[in-house]
C-alpha cells in the first residue's frame, strides 16, 4: 500500500456511525465554548505573560498576544471547515488521513501526543506546585519527598529547592480527571464548566480591578529598543514572544476532538473554535495590557510569580490568593480537555488500527473510550510522578504549530480534490486564509529556537519507528 493512500470520506462517516464505536452526542455549543476556553486559559496566561514581556516584548507582549491569536484564527476557520465536513473524533489527525494520506496522518497522531498527553504531565506538575502553595497558606505542609520527583526540583513555599521521590499530587489530579472521563462526556462537560466560569471571573476581576493602578510611564517605550540578537525586544522580540505565548493558547484546536460527541457538528463546531478563541483573545490581551501597566516590563525578569509582581502595585493584596485559586481551576480543566482529546486520537487511531485495539473499546454503559483513558492515565502519570519535563513547554507549541500547518494545508487539497463535498462552514477567502495560517505558524516554529527542532525531529523519529514496526503492517486500509 501507497504510504500516500488516503482514507475515503464515505468510509470515515460509515464508520463513526452505529456499531460498537458509538461514542455518546451530548455536547451543545455552550458546551463546546466552555471545553475550548477550559483547554486555553491556564497557568500559561499567570506565568508566561509575565516572562516573554521581561525577555522579549516588554509592554508590547499585548501585540505578541494578537499575533499569536492571528496564527490560531487562520488555523480555527480550517479546524471549522474540516469538523463540519468531518465531524469525526481524531481532529488533525482525522482530516489529514482524508486529505494527505497515512504516513502524514500517523505522522500528525504521534504529533498530538505532544500537545495533548505529555501538556497534561506538564500541567499536573503546575497544578502540584499551586496546591501545595495554597495548603501551605493553610497550615498544611505535604513532605517534601512526595511533591516532587526525583529529577524535577521543586520549590517550597519556604523557598527550599528539593528532590523528592514521586509527584504525588500530579498523580492525583491525573487519576482523578481520567476517572471522571471514563464516567461520561457529560459529567466531564459540567465539570469543566464550573472550572471556567471561576477562572474567567477571576481574570476579569484582575482586569477590572488593576486597570485603576496603571501608570502610564510603564509604557514607555511600548516597543523596547532590540539589543542586537533576535527575539530580545523590537519587532523579533514580540515575534519570539508569540512563539513563547503561543502556549497559552494551545487547546482550543481540541474542541474539534469532541466532533463525535457533539450534538449538532455541523452548526456547533465553529462556535466552539472561533467563539473560545475569540473570547480568551480578548481576555489575554486585557490582560496582557494591564500587567504591564501595573508595573514595569524589568521588574517581571527573574521573578517566580509575575503577577504577584503586578498585583503587589494595587493595595488589594487578596488578589493573589483569588489568582492561585483561579490557577488550579485553570488548570485542571486543561487537563481534563488535554486527557479528553488525547484519548479521542488515540480511539480514532486504533479504530484505523495504527494502534492496538484496546485504545478504541468503548464502555457499554457510559459509551466512552474507557480501556484508552486508563492507559493514558497510567502513561501520563509516570510523566507527571518521575519525568524531569522542563522544557516540554516549548516542545508542546512546536508540536501543535507543526499540527496546524498540516490542517491548512489539507484544506487547499480538500479544496482541489473533492470541491463537491457538502461544507457546512467554509474557510472564507481559500487560499489566503490557509496560506497565511501556514506563514504565521512557521513563523512562530522559527521563532522557538533549533533546540525545539530538534526535539520535534526526535520524536517524530521515535513514531515513525512505532509505525513501521506496528502501524502499517496492521493498518485496515491498507488490508482492505
Amino acid at each position: 500500500m501507497s504510504l500516500w493512500a488516503t482514507k475515503p470520506l464515505s468510509r470515515i462517516m460509515a464508520e463513526s456511525e452505529g456499531g460498537e464505536h458509538t461514542l455518546k452526542r451530548t455536547l451543545g455549543a455552550m458546551s463546546l465554548v466552555a471545553l475550548g476556553i477550559g483547554a486555553i486559559i491556564g497557568a500559561g496566561l499567570f506565568s508566561l505573560t509575565g516572562i516573554a514581556a521581561a525577555e522579549n516584548a516588554g509592554p508590547a507582549i499585548a501585540l505578541s498576544f494578537i499575533v499569536a491569536a492571528i496564527g490560531c484564527a487562520f488555523a480555527g476557520l480550517c479546524y471549522s471547515e474540516f469538523s463540519t465536513m468531518i465531524p469525526i473524533a481524531g481532529s488533525a489527525y482525522t482530516y489529514a488521513y482524508a486529505t494527505m494520506g497515512e504516513f502524514l496522518a500517523w505522522i500528525i497522531g504521534w504529533d498530538l501526543v505532544l500537545e495533548y498527553a505529555v501538556g497534561a504531565a506538564t500541567v499536573s506538575i503546575s497544578w502540584s506546585a499551586y496546591i501545595v502553595s495554597l495548603l501551605h497558606d493553610i497550615g498544611i505542609n505535604l513532605p517534601p519527598y512526595l511533591v516532587a520527583s526525583p529529577w524535577q526540583p521543586v520549590q517550597l513555599p519556604s523557598g527550599e529547592l528539593v528532590h523528592g521521590l514521586i509527584n504525588l499530587p500530579a498523580v492525583f489530579i491525573i487519576a482523578l480527571v481520567s476517572t471522571l472521563l471514563v464516567v461520561g462526556i457529560k459529567e466531564s462537560a459540567n465539570v469543566n464548566a464550573v472550572m471556567v466560569m471561576i477562572k474567567v471571573a477571576v481574570v476579569i476581576i484582575f482586569i477590572g480591578v488593576g486597570i485603576w493602578f496603571i501608570k502610564g510611564s510603564n509604557y514607555v517605550p511600548f516597543i523596547p529598543e532590540n539589543t542586537g540578537t533576535f527575539g530580545e525586544y523590537g519587532w523579533s522580540g514580540i515575534l519570539r514572544a508569540a512563539g513563547v505565548i503561543f502556549f497559552a493558547y494551545i487547546g482550543f484546536d481540541a474542541v474539534s476532538t469532541a466532533a463525535q460527541e457533539a450534538k449538532n457538528p455541523q452548526k456547533d463546531m465553529p462556535i466552539g473554535i472561533i467563539g473560545s478563541l475569540l473570547i480568551c483573545t480578548v481576555l489575554y490581551v486585557a490582560f496582557a495590557f494591564v500587567m504591564t501597566g501595573l508595573a514595569h516590563y524589568t521588574e517581571f525578569k527573574g521573578a517566580a510569580a509575575p503577577v504577584a509582581v503586578a498585583i503587589a502595585k494595587t493595595p488589594y493584596m487578596w488578589l493573589g490568593s483569588l489568582v492561585k485559586f483561579a490557577i488550579i481551576a485553570g488548570l485542571t480543566s486543561v487537563i481534563l480537555v488535554m486527557l479528553l482529546g488525547q484519548s479521542r486520537v488515540f480511539f480514532s487511531m486504533s479504530r484505523d488500527g495504527l494502534l492496538p485495539g484496546v485504545f478504541s473499546e468503548i464502555h457499554p454503559k457510559f459509551r466512552t473510550p474507557w480501556k484508552s483513558n486508563l492507559l493514558l492515565m497510567i502513561f501520563v502519570s509516570l510523566f507527571s510522578a518521575f519525568a524531569p519535563i522542563s522544557a516540554v513547554g516549548h516542545m508542546t507549541s512546536i508540536g501543535t504549530l507543526f499540527a496546524f500547518i498540516i490542517v491548512c494545508v489539507g484544506i487547499m487539497i480538500m479544496r482541489k480534490t473533492q470541491p463537491g463535498l457538502p461544507r457546512p462552514f467554509r474557510t472564507p477567502w481559500v487560499p489566503v486564509v490557509p496560506v497565511l495560517g501556514i506563514l504565521v505558524n512557521a513563523m512562530m516554529m522559527y521563532g522557538l529556537g533549533w533546540e525545539n527542532w530538534m526535539r520535534l525531529f526526535v520524536w517524530l523519529a521515535i513514531g515513525l519507528t512505532i509505525y513501521f514496526l506496528y502501524g502499517r503492517a496492521h493498518s485496515h486500509l491498507a488490508r482492505k
